[in-house]
């Protein structure tokens, strides 16, 4: 099982739907590296070099192929002036919804990145892992959909609220929150960032109706993605993808990430070419994985979508649980390079 190619390299094959020297392995180590470096989350994220010594020491110790200068979804909220709240044992979550009347959304101002603190420490944080990885592994920055982010801006019933009876004022929030996402995807770009995940949980038929999305968000995403200037995977956090396939693949985005209660093998073959598959395995479950567990949904995700390339192994939300032993993450790792080295064993990955 010796590796030929860089981390970026077989990541770049999967993408591109040819088989690697083994498929790629994305362990999505956010809040974990609080857990690696002994710190709370309050105190792991107030320094963008805890983030750096966290994902390589993580990169090394778990074999990743990626990098992930994902520190919370609330950093958004955070931006915009809004409320976080750190907790022991999870990640930080947004406070009390900063907007409550629709006159807020007139007034809101979109963030200046640079001069954004919280913004400021995950550009730094990207830069100086630039530097020491350089174009070893890809980095994966992350920005919240311009469709999904006011879920934590005003709270879910709120929102929807909005966005079936006020449109006006839905349009007004869109065009603000697209400028803050272009802005955002694009200074992590500039820093150093190979690629930007665009979590879009609500364009997912478990949150919303298709025909909604497709009146409604769908457009968004359509006019927002091919303005970010570089790569980008559409992440549905752990709701299905199948249904609105076609559409993720025409927003041009190059990789869709997908949960576990996807048909992995039928999402594999609709995509047909058009987009690598991020996924599947269960976090929640993961955290009471014996050895003998994690050897099969490995194996199953690979045996799923492995052949032809087009697949990275990873997690179906978007971030590994605090809660998950370490040795399940080992062991994940050492699943990868036995089912997962190409080619496929036939007996291992097709019986």
């Amino acid at each position: 099982m010796n590796e030929q190619m860089t981390s970026l390299e077989r990541t770049l094959a999967a993408i591109n739907h040819q088989e690697p020297d083994r498929v790629p392995l994305f362990l999505l180590l956010s809040l974990y590296g609080a857990k690696e470096l002994g710190m709370t989350p309050k105190d792991y994220f107030a320094e963008a070099q805890n983030i750096v010594a966290a994902q390589l020491r993580m990169k090394e110790k778990y074999r990743n192929d990626c990098i992930y200068t994902f520190f919370y979804a609330a950093i958004e909220v955070e931006a915009f002036g809004g409320e976080v709240i750190f907790v022991e044992d999870g990640p930080p979550i947004a406070g009390s919804p900063f907007i409550t009347s629709y006159q807020d959304i007139a007034r809101m101002e979109v963030p200046d990145i640079q001069a954004t603190s919280c913004l400021a420490r995950v550009l730094d944080a990207t830069r100086q892992l630039k530097q020491r990885v350089t174009n070893t592994a890809p980095i994966i920055g992350v920005v919240m959909s311009p469709y999904s982010l006011p879920i934590m801006q005003m709270g879910f019933e709120k929102y929807l609220e909005l966005l079936y009876f006020h449109p006006d004022h839905f349009h007004c929030l869109m065009k603000k929150n697209q400028a803050f996402c272009l802005a955002w995807a694009n200074a992590q770009i500039a820093a150093g960032a190979t690629a930007i995940c665009y979590f879009n949980p609500l364009a997912s038929p478990n949150m919303i109706e298709k025909e909604t999305y497709l009146a409604t968000g769908y457009p968004i995403d359509c006019a927002t993605l091919p303005q970010i200037m570089g790569p980008t995977a559409t992440h549905l956090a752990s709701g299905i993808a199948l249904p609105l396939l076609d559409e993720i693949a025409n927003t041009g985005t190059k990789v869709v990430g997908v949960g576990h209660q996807e048909d992995l093998s039928g999402l594999k073959h609709a995509s047909a070419g058009r987009l690598c598959v991020l996924g599947n395995l269960n976090g929640i479950e993961m955290v009471k994985w014996s050895r003998e567990q994690v050897h099969e949904e490995v194996r199953k995700t690979i045996r799923a979508a492995g052949k032809g390339g087009g697949l990275i192994v990873s997690d179906g939300h978007g971030e590994i649980p605090l809660q998950v032993p370490e040795q399940v993450l080992l062991e994940i790792s050492e699943a990868v390079r036995l089912y997962g080295t190409y080619p496929l064993d036939r007996i291992q990955c097709n019986g």
